[in-house]
């Protein structure tokens, strides 16, 4: 009669740990099937659900045996898939949760249960694993009779560790997860709770002796799977975890609560900012800024959208950031601020490098002829309209297409250079310089009569011809002619008009020998 019991025991454990591998099978093959339609989670579950059909196979063939070797045997293949099963487990809800995992985390994870089958694999010559492994002496075969050694309680506390943390994950983003996904994430949760209630039950000796009860109630879990893919499409819509968006921004981010205190922020925000931990959670803001930057916030913390740009020297270097803030609602109705940090310095660098290549001579790095009038347009017209003196004085080099021709464009580069460092020497604030054109050059003068100006633009005639040019080609004496203008009482007159003016005595300067300054005369 006892024969009996045992054997019907025995019978409805094989076919309970059967029924769990036949599901857990049949769950790897349809997902392998559909994989296209399914997102790259899925190659994660069925690795997983494979790693559970050789466990509980295994498991079922070993209550089948009837020698200790071939229990042994049996318990080798169980090693092969039950190990990696707990790991296989998290990395599938870590990377359902939207989790970025390295070549480390498989590393880390997998390498444990890789020793404890090669452990269990040669455990006659070491017993680490197993300090006695055996037929129950009063059962008799399939039943175990196992004294645990010191690697199967690493091996213990890893599995038991891994489906604590899984369960764990799920438990964690459920208040966060939409209800649209919650009863994929509820399918998770029991799948993960029940596989580590049974270990825990086992450890401790409330299960049937002799045999691993896991395999028995992985069943349980393959149905939630099973109705997790067909009732709420896991694998084709899933949610992403608030952190895995939160920390893949690449703004920074800060989020303060009510009385602007920090209370988040997010990777991005901590490479802009290396100073920054979360001890600093609960600090004012103004505080943390002080700290972060050495100086006070620029601006004044407010619940209203608000953008700006400011500066900061951050290990030694300048950075700009775009700062915007905007209001947030907390749970309960709380308020809060949310400040998100754009780092632009690169995009203001390449706005200054092309606006200087816009507005600058390349050679002589002076205003070239648009920046000249973007800039003198409007002096020209506020002086007309208060009938302020307003003077232009127009420079071209004497025979400097001699000085090309006899020594080389790159010592006609050097002499444009030349001339212009000397005149900048002499401008005075509120002068206008630049290059015109080839050779020649314009200076506006806001405020200044034509007499001032026909005086500085022989002060500048002298002051060249005295500053010869000393090139490897040798020593080159420079002069120059100029023809000055002034702004008329004529209210219709434009800068162009006053330019012409100028060129015509630019012209007259050069007709009546050169190195000379010319005025309009009308």
């Amino acid at each position: 009669m006892r024969y009996q019991t045992v054997n019907s025991q025995l019978t409805a454990y094989i076919t309970l740990i059967c029924t769990s591998g036949v599901l857990n099978l049949y769950l790897g093959l349809n997902v392998f099937f559909r994989r296209h339609k399914y997102t790259n989670i899925a190659q994660f579950f069925i690795v997983y659900t494979a790693s559970i059909t050789i466990y509980c196979f295994a498991s079922a063939f070993g209550l089948m045996a009837t020698t200790l070797e071939d229990m042994k045997f049996w318990t080798i293949i169980q090693y092969i898939g039950m190990p990696v099963s707990s790991p296989l487990g998290l990395l599938f809800i870590m990377k359902y949760l939207g989790f970025k995992l390295s070549k480390k985390w498989y590393i880390a994870l997998l390498s444990i249960p890789f020793v404890s089958w090669v452990m269990v694999a040669t455990n006659d010559l070491h017993h680490f694993h197993y300090r006695v492994f055996e037929i129950d002496p009063i059962l008799g075969a399939p039943f175990i009779y196992q004294v645990i050694g010191p690697w199967y309680m690493i091996h213990g506390v890893f599995t038991f560790t891994c489906m604590f943390v899984a369960f764990f994950l799920v438990l964690s983003h459920w208040r966060e997860t939409a209800k649209e996904y919650r009863p994929q994430l509820f399918s998770l949760l029991l799948g993960q709770l029940i596989p580590m209630l049974t270990a825990f039950l086992y450890l401790i000796g409330f299960t049937p002796p002799g045999i691993d009860p896991v395999p028995m109630v992985l069943w349980l879990s393959s149905l939630l799977y099973l109705w997790a893919i067909n009732s709420s499409r896991l694998f084709s819509l899933m949610p992403i975890a608030k952190d895995a968006i939160f920390n893949s921004i690449n703004d920074g981010v800060m989020v303060l609560d009510e009385s602007y205190r920090i209370i988040e922020f997010n990777q991005s925000c901590k490479r802009m900012f290396p100073p920054l931990t979360k001890s600093m959670f609960g600090m004012d803001f103004g505080e943390v800024w002080y700290d972060l930057s050495g100086a006070p916030f620029p601006s004044k913390l407010e619940n209203t959208a608000i953008t700006e740009e400011l500066e900061i020297v951050m290990d030694h270097e300048k950075r700009i950031y775009q700062v915007s803030t905007s209001s947030l609602e907390h749970a309960n109705n709380r308020k809060g601020l949310l400040l998100i940090f754009t780092d632009i310095t690169e995009l203001k660098r390449l706005q200054v490098k092309l606006e200087r290549q816009a507005y600058y001579d390349e050679l002589t790095q002076i205003y070239n002829r648009r920046a000249f009038f973007q800039k003198c347009v409007p002096d020209f017209e506020a002086a007309k309209k208060v009938s302020s003196p307003f003077t232009i004085i127009l420079m071209d080099i004497d025979y400097f297409k001699k000085v090309n021709d006899t020594f080389g464009h790159h010592v006609g580069d050097q002499l444009l250079v030349h001339v212009v460092d000397v005149c900048r020497a002499q401008l005075k604030e509120g002068m206008l310089f630049a290059r015109y054109g080839g050779e020649e050059f314009v200076l506006a003068l806001k405020g200044c009569t034509l007499s001032a100006g026909v005086a500085f633009a022989n002060h500048l005639r002298k002051t060249i011809e005295a500053e010869t040019l000393i090139t490897t080609e040798g020593v080159i004496s420079v002069t120059f002619s100029s023809g000055v203008a002034e702004l008329s009482n004529e209210t219709n007159e434009t800068l162009y008009q006053l330019l012409n003016k100028a060129d015509k005595a630019l012209y007259a300067a050069k007709r009546e020998g050169r190195n000379q300054v010319q005025v309009y005369g009308g």
